[in-house]
């Protein structure tokens, strides 16, 4: 067994955090790898000379960061599955859209993960303030808004909300629960209005209460935030997308030419 260390009784902070402490050092220097799986609960408790809860609550913040699974019956194991690189120059090619592949059915695809969305909500209602200047939408004007979570292998690691302009989205398959091949910017060009660029603006901040539990991630798991606006070649907004990623399941990479 790896050397686990030991609990600083003098140290303010609990046992617990210093059990969780100890585990995520093991595997952050790779003493225990991708897939090794970890002491069982009952070798915890004997070494640290803690309480079952204890561990159990060492192995909880760890699960929250996704460092670690749990598999019943088998034990907990070092999470394998390498986090989702999203790689803002190539994930919105237009080669993709003829595929007929989305942009996060790619990014999973690369990192051989199956992509799955579920929670989807649409529905047409007058643009928040912040979006309709975005959009350079007048005040009340309308828009379809398309909720939607992203899971790799079964695990939720983003929630998004797209607005699209009423006049836009309309009469097409952006108004349904299933966009069809290419998601919603096949559907945009489709309606005559080429992508030409995008803008992204990313910051990061604690998850809401509502977020940690549709994320199903832990207490002190921070979230990025990245809101992407997608103009066409006339340079009129024609989507803006509200996106909440669970922090350690994504890499994001941006390729910037010097000029």
């Amino acid at each position: 067994m790896v050397d686990l260390g030991v609990i600083d009784r003098t140290d303010d902070r609990p046992p617990y955090r210093q059990i969780a402490t100890q585990l995520r050092r093991l595997i952050s220097t790779g003493k225990l790898t991708p897939g090794a799986k970890l002491p069982s609960e009952s070798e915890l408790i004997e070494h640290y000379g803690v309480a079952r809860m204890t561990v159990r609550q060492a192995l909880q913040e760890l699960r929250g960061e996704g460092l670690v699974v749990a598999e019943h019956g088998k034990g907990v194991f070092v999470r394998s599955a390498p986090p989702v690189r999203r790689l803002a120059s190539n994930r919105f090619a237009r080669a993709h859209r003829k595929e007929g592949k989305a942009a996060f059915l790619v990014e999973a695809e690369a990192t051989g993960r199956k992509a799955t969305v579920d929670q989807i909500s649409v529905t047409t209602e007058p643009a928040p303030a912040d979006i309709a200047d975005r959009l350079h939408l007048a005040e009340g004007a309308r828009v379809v808004m398309r909720s939607r979570r992203y899971l790799a292998d079964g695990v939720p690691v983003e929630i998004a909300t797209s607005y699209v302009p009423e006049s836009i989205a309309a009469g097409t398959a952006i108004t349904s629960t299933d966009t069809g091949p290419g998601g919603i910017y096949a559907r945009i060009e489709e309606q005559g209005h080429e992508l030409g660029r995008f803008t992204e603006e990313v910051t990061a901040r604690m998850p809401t209460p509502e977020e940690r539990k549709v994320l199903q991630i832990g207490a002190g798991v921070p979230v990025m935030t990245l809101v992407r606006t997608a103009f066409d070649v006339d340079d009129l907004p024609v989507e803006v997308c509200d996106t909440v990623k669970v922090s350690h399941a994504y890499v994001l990479e941006y390729d910037v030419p010097a000029r």
